[in-house]
Parts: structure tokens; C-alpha cells; sequence
């Protein structure tokens, strides 16, 4: 008698030989079928309050581990709810995938239950979405999925799967499974010849500078690029922040853009992050040199500066990277002098920083929890901080460093932080896991404190409650004035308290003598904590000049 097995079955025995063990996920009628399926898998289904939470969570898995995270939701609103995270996560390359229930094929266009153009709502923040038609073929589809989240440029992919497929018995010997190679990629490597061309480009420069792509923003990738700067003598960094050559994480960095007389794009876009390598941010005979996994990111720098693009070539980010370390072969094609300029730039903070206090009776400035909280981070290397988007996290962001370092990312958005963590302690049950985010993004996640504390995930969470929507405050003072700024004013609401009504550990602090205790309660807790700072609403740092 032959055997046959669900399309569910199919998906879950496809994600087991994906390597996938954590499915971030939030059941509903149309993937009930893959929860059944779960039973006795080596799938570990973390059940999470809201669909954009868990594939925030995914996003996070991706980021520090260059593997893809995976979430999964139900069909029409909760994919609606799941697709808006997805921009967070394909601007920062940021590999996932995300499966989402889907109506029944035999429904779609005659009004089945929540009906919905998925792979069309998908599509423009996906580096692919398409919905599955064959439940035979459900494996391939999932292994697609897994190759394209991480070829290339990582990022993520959706997959809508009709509820009749999920629920279709398929006889054992009419299933398509995928094999080995359906999951492997192919990476673009960067020639012998290319990789010379670049070190020649890069010699011909007296003030070159590399800047590589967000999907270097973890600790592997934080290696690489050192071993690159210790190779050639090129000072590297990263641009993954909205922010761009403001962000204050990079110093005095547009010191060093007005100086470089070569830029190097690592797997980086040019970019409104780069202001599109224009003056004054850049000098305009400034010469660049363009490494990107897309032909049309390469195609588009040399539309964008014409004739000053010295080199351009289609490789993977990684390969390329640890090709240009190998034919350098130890010999340095950069100065020391200028190294040195630029890294001390990058790493300036200014003196007048260090007198920075509050001048308002129990709040705290935004400096003053980020002394308090340094010590605690930068103790351990395998700390995990992650800094959400807002004025407050700012001054995390350039002030505590962290391989092990997450934010909000080139997308702009906010609120993913307390998802993140989340992830960020199911990866990696011993690392402490920090998290900095204001009032306002606080309000996004605040549910999951529910899912931190029912599935065991201790983290502490450093609130800076100013009872504002901060930056958008600051946009209005400085583009309409006082008198005109409205609508972003918040209360100062206990979320301390919140915390600890749902199960969690919460602590109010107004004195910059207490946070040193409160953080050490929380630790000592073990539990989801809650540390609600009140604080002066001070803008975002900024750094135009060394000190």
C-alpha cells in the first residue's frame, strides 16, 4: 500500500532539511495545517503577539547568523500585518522568509476568505514573492525560497501557500523533494584580474575609503572588513543607518568624505544614505569604485557619476572582500598617515560630551544612561545591543559599541527593537541581550514582553520616556518653528509597570545615581525587564568636527 503525506508535512520536512530549527510565527485558519504538522518535528514554533513581530524576529535571526530566519502567518490580514516588516529587513540585506496561508486555490477570484494579492502586496519589499500552486512541488518551492534569501544580495523572499495545497494528501512517490543542491548557492567571486584592478585603483589614491553594505553589520562581517583595513591600510566602515553620513556612530565622517579622493562601494548602493555622492558630502572629482552583487547598482553608480567611476564589477560582497584580502598578500596600497586620520575621525566623540549631564530635576540626559549602561555591554563580547530609531537610541548607537550590534537600519523604521531581542536571546540563551528605545517605539511591541516571558527570554530593555514622539518634534522646530510644532506629544506612562503586570520585571528610574541598581535588579531578575528612564528630550548627537 502506498503512503501519502500532507503538503503541511511537506513544508515542515522541507524546513527540517533547510537547516531551520525557530519558526517565528502567529497561528490563524490557514496554516493551522502546518501546526498540526509541527508535532514531533525539530521545529520549535515561537508563537508571538503580532505577525510584524515575528518577522522582525526573523530579520533579527538573519542578521547574526547570515542564515535565514523564518516567519510564518496566516493568510489576508495577518500577511498585511507580516509584509509592512519586510521593508525593515530588504533594506538592511537582511535574509528571511517569510510564508504566509494563503485562500484556497479553487477560491481565489470569487471572494474566498481573506482573499488577497499577496505575492502583489509582497513584491515591491521582497527580493521575490510568488504563491505556490502545486502541492507536490510545496518543498521546492520552500527551498526556492531559502536559496534566494541568501544568493547574492541577501535578503527577504515570500511564499504564499494556498490552504488546499497544505491540506492535499500526495503519494510518497509523486512528492518533489529538494536536494542538496536546491538549497546551495552559487556565490559571484571576484577574479584574480578584477581583485588586482581594484588594489591598483586603490594604490593610485592617496585618501581612499571603503564603505560596505548593511549585510556586513555583524560580527563576521565587522571581522572582515578589519582584516580588509589590515590588508591594504584602507579605512573601512559600514553604512547601515538611515542617517547615513550623518550618523553619529561614524564620528566626524564627513571629515573623511571631504577628504577621500577614492570611494570604494563594498556591496553599498549609492545612495540617499550617501546623499548620491554629491558635494558637499563628497569632494567633486572624488573617484569611486563600484563592487555590487547587481549589475544595475553598478549600471546606476556610473549612471550617477559618469566618468569618475574608475572601476566597476558584479561580485558577491563576502568573496569580493576576501578576495581583495588575499591578493593583497600583506603588502600595504594605502598610506599610514591617512588610516590613521581616518580612523581617528571616525572614532571622535567630542570632550564636550563627557560634561554632559541633566539640567532638569529627576530626568535624566540621554548621555547619562548610556554611561550608566556602557560598563554593563562592553563587559562581555557576546553582548547583544540593540539600538531602535528615535533621537534617544541615538546616543546608544554612537556611544556603546558592540560586535554584536543591531538597529534599526537603512529602511528608517522604528519599533523593532523589543522583537529583535526577542530573537536575539532565542539564538543565544547565555549573551546578554540589551536593548535602547524610546517612549514612542516602545508602543509598537509592547505585547511581546507577553511572549519574552512566556517562552523564558530574559532581556533588559532601557526606555528613555521623554512622553514625546522625538524626532518628529525636531523636524518641526527646526522646519516650521515653536509655534508650530504639535502632534507628537506623548504621556509619561509607566511601561515599568506594564512589564510587570505581564509577568516581567519593571524598575522607574529618575536619578542617574539609581540606574547602576536598577540594571543590576534586572539582570539578577533572569526575566523580561523593563528599566523606564525618564529623560529630557534632547535631539539626536551629532559630530561635524574632531575636537
Amino acid at each position: 500500500m502506498s503512503k501519502s503525506v500532507r503538503g503541511a508535512d511537506i513544508v515542515v520536512r522541507t524546513l527540517e532539511r533547510a537547516g531551520c530549527r525557530t519558526v517565528f510565527t502567529l497561528s490563524g485558519n490557514h496554516i493551522m495545517s502546518i501546526f498540526d504538522a509541527a508535532f514531533g518535528s525539530a521545529l520549535d514554533l515561537v508563537h508571538v503577539r503580532q505577525e510584524a513581530a515575528a518577522v522582525h524576529m526573523a530579520d533579527a535571526w538573519g542578521r547574526l547568523t547570515g542564515e535565514p530566519g523564518v516567519a510564518m502567518v496566516t493568510g489576508g490580514p495577518g500577511h498585511a500585518n507580516a509584509a509592512a516588516a519586510l521593508m525593515t529587513a530588504l533594506g538592511q540585506e537582511s535574509p528571511l522568509v517569510l510564508l504566509s496561508g494563503h485562500a484556497a486555490t479553487w477560491e481565489i477570484g470569487r471572494g474566498g476568505f481573506q482573499e488577497l494579492r499577496q505575492a502583489e502586496m509582497a513584491a515591491p519589499v521582497s527580493k521575490a514573492s510568488w504563491t505556490a500552486t502545486n502541492a507536490e512541488t510545496l518543498g521546492v518551492d520552500v527551498a526556492k525560497a531559502f536559496k534566494i534569501a541568501r544568493s547574492g544580495r541577501p535578503g527577504p523572499v515570500h511564499l504564499s501557500l494556498p490552504s488546499d495545497l497544505l491540506d492535499a494528501r500526495v503519494e510518497d512517490n509523486a512528492v518533489v523533494w529538494p536536494d542538496r543542491s536546491a538549497f546551495a548557492i552559487s556565490a559571484v567571486e571576484l577574479g584574480d584580474p578584477a581583485a588586482d584592478a581594484v588594489l591598483a585603483v586603490i594604490a593610485s589614491a592617496q585618501r581612499p575609503l571603503l564603505i560596505a553594505g548593511p549585510q556586513l553589520a555583524n560580527r563576521s562581517g565587522r571581522d572582515l572588513l578589519a582584516r580588509i583595513e589590515a590588508a591594504t591600510g584602507v579605512p573601512t566602515c559600514i553604512m547601515e543607518s538611515p542617517r547615513g553620513v550623518a550618523d553619529a556612530t561614524l564620528g566626524a565622517f564627513r571629515a573623511v568624505t571631504r577628504r577621500a579622493d577614492l570611494i570604494v562601494l563594498l556591496g553599498k548602493p549609492l545612495d540617499f544614505t550617501l546623499k548620491f555622492g554629491e558635494p558637499p558630502v563628497f569632494d567633486a572629482d572624488c573617484r569611486w569604485l563600484v563592487i555590487d552583487p547587481e549589475a544595475l547598482l553598478v549600471e546606476r553608480a556610473v549612471r550617477e557619476k559618469g566618468g569618475l567611476v574608475a572601476f566597476g564589477c558584479v561580485a558577491d560582497t563576502r568573496p569580493a572582500g576576501e578576495a581583495l584580502i588575499g591578493r593583497a598578500s600583506g603588502r600595504t596600497v594605502s598610506s599610514a598617515s591617512w588610516l590613521e586620520e581616518a580612523r581617528g575621525r571616525m572614532n571622535d566623540r567630542p570632550e564636550a560630551w563627557s560634561a554632559l549631564a541633566s539640567k532638569t530635576p529627576r530626568k535624566l540626559h540621554p548621555i547619562e544612561v548610556c554611561r550608566a549602561l556602557k560598563p554593563y555591554v562592553e563587559r562581555d563580547p557576546d553582548t547583544i545591543l540593540i539600538c531602535d530609531g528615535g533621537e534617544y537610541a541615538q546616543w546608544g548607537q554612537s556611544l556603546i559599541r558592540s560586535p554584536r550590534r543591531l538597529i534599526n537600519g537603512v529602511g528608517g523604521s522604528i519599533g523593532a527593537s523589543l522583537p529583535f531581542a526577542l530573537a536575539a536571546r532565542k539564538l543565544d540563551a547565555k549573551a546578554p541581550v540589551f536593548v535602547m528605545l524610546g517612549d514612542g517605539t516602545f508602543g509598537f511591541h509592547m505585547a511581546e514582553f507577553e511572549t519574552a516571558v512566556r517562552c523564558n527570554l530574559p532581556l533588559v530593555a532601557v526606555v528613555g520616556t521623554d512622553a514625546r514622539w522625538n524626532a518628529e518634534h525636531n523636524i518641526q522646530l527646526r522646519e516650521y518653528g515653536e509655534a508650530r510644532a504639535h502632534g507628537c506629544e506623548l504621556t509619561p506612562a509607566r511601561y515599568d509597570l506594564v512589564v510587570a503586570a505581564l509577568g516581567g520585571h519593571g524598575e522607574l528610574v529618575e536619578s542617574p545615581a539609581d540606574l547602576p541598581g536598577a540594571i543590576e535588579r534586572s539582570i539578577a531578575s533572569g526575566k523580561p525587564a523593563c528599566i523606564n528612564v525618564m529623560i529630557e528630550s534632547i535631539a539626536a548627537p551629532t559630530i561635524t568636527t574632531r575636537s
